[in-house]
């Protein structure tokens, strides 16, 4: 059911600082080396939430804190702060670029109410512009852009803007119009103000010089603002009517509405230009985000589930007097205050030290501390209410994902899906001291990372790390090294392979134990055959007549499960299969659930070399942008790593070539890579699907495996 309209400002308790209206939740997102992180960096010195600016090149920015971070001048950690501007509070959460810390955009977003895309001004959209822009539409998050490097050499405003249509399939509608670009981008015209914006200098007090449109460029802006005005128009009623009636007596608050409206509906991304880096069109940017971004208001009801009834929708709306509910999207190990649970608040309010309820556990959590992020500083605050983003202390058994709310109300929000990991690598401590703290280091690195795994190998003893590719394994190895002190012997990265069968066979199996005593026995028949893509495990009851009582068709099903997931013929877990129990028998004193249990594992360990069984491998989408003369190197080198060529895009004297890969073949690709094209080609790879590998390539693996089975 529906719930009542409600009015914000009736309700909201007074004792806030800033209405909930008046708050923004935005992240920044973009490819790898867009400026990110430098964009975050002046909207924090603008604002005065600092007083000098740190630069990524130097190792000082102030949202790249871990050390990991500054060496290599990437973002590999989300980073959340908050500033003011113009009487509205903003939360910022900054975060990475690269492919491998995919779960931080991820998870980001999936609390955030709106993003800047961040696109460099000479490469337009790049491919990991792509995915996180794809992340953020399958949270429905408005969007607004921001062209970027805009003093680069081969800066270009108009093409940068074409690659959003292209690539992105979005609709963009620029509301500057940049004056020149390169070594001559000073100033730009503001399209719905009607003004024109020039910066003078290059240092941090970069002042902005507002004055009247010059008449040198007065026509084209006006054919670019009429542009825009029938742009917004076509996606806004309300301006399409006062459009048609009469364009003139449009005011900048009547184009500011529609604008906001559209941007709120997704229906427009408004775009702006600048240069971070030289601290121009970053405070226009900062108005962009008041105007055009929504407050947690604007995002209407948000419904949840409760536990245990799958079925049945419960809402909550963003406000102070609706019973608390957040969602916990990330989890910190901090060396001072232990475990920090950052959280964002979707209704109600909490105070330090109350008692909220966990709805995956149901169980009670302590909030013993609430406190408000900048990047690795802490300030404590004495409450939390709806719209807020923070983090709590006191949470021990809380995960990312999970729903906090309050006991007497309790609601499973949605939480947030994490690819699969598809690198691993061995890993052993080098002494006995050690171990101990390698056991302590990975379970906290597990306990934050929701992407990185770790298992046991039984026949070698050696632990095993999973993660989203090597960098990220590289990370968290130096991560245990650095914070947790572990010395470790680490193997060569290792794919993780699957396996599953193409064939069908059924099996008749019996488990019979007789000691003396009471005895074991178990009878199953059951049938193994692959399932559809992307499945999973499936299993279907299909015992008719009562010869197997129900009350041990789950114990069978925890057989088959445990055998499927544990690897049957080369060891790797299998997936998308489907086991049908089909008879069956038991005796009414030795039948157990443990019997039932050993009798599907057996039966299905039995089956699946019967059932044409196949071993799968990680297939990644490998995007490259090279120049012209490097083309023929690159493709030939792609075919070679059994690559699969699916699409080429030119632009200008580059070019984009997209195939599919096998994951196998690209470790160390991005040397090759530099050596193959003299350092000028990039990268991006990404885990797109699972496939079968080709026989010959799989009995080697088999052989290096020492496994004798052959496909």
């Amino acid at each position: 059911m529906n719930s009542p309209p409600f009015n914000f400002r009736e309700v909201y308790n007074v004792s806030r600082t800033v209405p909930i209206e008046n708050m923004r939740n935005i992240g920044i997102m973009a490819h790898i080396d867009a400026g990110k992180t430098t964009v975050t960096e002046r909207l924090l010195y603008y604002s005065g939430r600092v007083h000098r600016m740190g630069e990524v090149h130097d190792g000082a920015a102030t949202m790249d804190f871990m050390e990991q971070e500054r060496e290599r001048g990437i973002t590999i950690s989300s980073a959340a702060t908050a500033c003011e501007w113009k009487g509205h509070h903003i939360n910022i959460i900054d975060t990475p670029g690269h492919i491998d810390f995919t779960a931080e955009v991820e998870r980001s977003l999936r609390v955030l109410d709106g993003a800047v895309a961040v696109f460099c001004a000479v490469a337009g959209v790049q491919p990991q512009s792509e995915t996180v822009w794809r992340q953020a539409q399958r949270y429905r998050i408005p969007r607004i852009a921001f062209i970027n490097k805009m003093d680069r050499v081969g800066a270009d405003f108009d093409k940068a803007v074409a690659s959003m249509k292209k690539r992105l399939g979005a609709n963009p509608v620029p509301l500057q119009f940049p004056i020149g670009s390169e070594d001559q981008f000073r100033s730009l015209i503001d399209l719905v103000e009607w003004r024109m914006i020039a910066w003078d200098k290059d240092g941090v007090d970069n002042a902005q010089v507002i004055s009247e449109v010059p008449e040198a460029y007065a026509l084209e802006a006006e054919l670019h603002r009429h542009e825009l005005i029938e742009t917004v128009a076509s996606e806004d009623e309300i301006l399409m009517e006062q459009y048609l009636t009469d364009e003139a007596s449009i005011t900048v608050q009547d184009l500011k509405s529609a604008i906001r409206r559209c941007t709120l509906a997704a229906r427009l991304t408004p775009v702006f230009a600048g240069t971070a880096l030289r601290n121009r069109g970053t405070r226009l940017l900062l108005d962009a985000v008041v105007d055009f971004m929504p407050s947690p208001s604007d995002m209407g009801v948000y419904e949840g589930t409760k536990p245990r009834q799958p079925g049945r929708v419960v809402q909550r709306r963003p406000l102070d007097t609706d019973p608390f509910a957040a969602l916990a999207f990330k989890v910190v190990t901090d060396p001072h205050v232990g475990r920090l649970t950052f959280v964002r608040v979707y209704s109600g309010m909490i105070k330090a030290g109350q008692q909220v309820t966990n709805a995956r556990t149901e169980k009670k959590e302590r909030l013993g501390r609430l406190i408000e992020m900048h990047a690795d500083e802490r300030t404590d605050l004495p409450e939390l209410r709806a719209g807020d983003i923070g983090a709590v202390i006191g949470c021990k058994d809380t995960t990312t994902g999970d729903t906090l709310c309050d006991p007497k109300k309790i609601v499973a929000l949605m939480s947030v899906d994490f690819p699969e990991p598809v690198v691993h690598i061995a890993v052993e401590a080098k002494s006995k001291a050690d171990q101990e703290k390698l056991s302590r280091a990975l379970a906290k690195l597990t306990d934050e990372d929701p992407t990185f795994r770790v298992r046991m190998n039984e026949e070698t003893g050696q632990t095993i790390m999973a993660g989203m590719g090597e960098l990220h394994l590289e990370i968290l190895v130096d991560r245990m090294k650095r914070e947790f002190g572990v010395e470790a012997n680490v193997g060569r990265p290792m794919v993780a392979y699957r396996e599953t069968v193409r064939g069908r066979a059924e099996v008749e199996k019996r488990f019979v134990r007789q000691t003396g005593g009471r005895g074991q026995y178990a009878h199953v028949v059951l049938t193994l055959e692959g399932g559809e893509s992307g499945s999973g495990f499936v299993f279907e009851d299909k015992v008719v007549g009562g010869v197997i009582p129900r009350e041990y068709i789950p114990a069978v099903e925890k057989g088959c499960r445990e055998a499927v997931e544990s690897g049957i013929v080369t060891g790797y877990a299998m997936v998308d299969v489907k086991v049908t129990l089909t008879f069956g028998s038991f005796h009414e004193v030795d039948s157990s659930d443990m019997a039932f249990q050993v009798a599907g594992s057996m039966a299905v360990k039995e089956a699946a070399p019967k059932a044409s069984p196949v071993l799968l491998e990680p297939i990644m989408k490998l995007d490259v942008i090279t120049p012209d003369e490097f083309t023929g190197e690159v493709i030939g080198d792609c075919d070679r790593r059994r690559g699969r060529l699916v699409g080429m895009e030119s632009e200008g004297n580059t070019q984009m070539i997209r195939a599919l890969v096998p994951l196998a073949d690209m470790f160390g690709y991005a040397n090759d890579l530099r050596s193959r094209t003299q350092g000028r080609a990039t990268f991006t790879m990404e885990f797109s699907h699972y496939d079968a590998v080709p026989a010959p390539v799989a009995n080697e693996i088999m052989e290096k495996m020492g496994n004798g089975f052959r496909f």
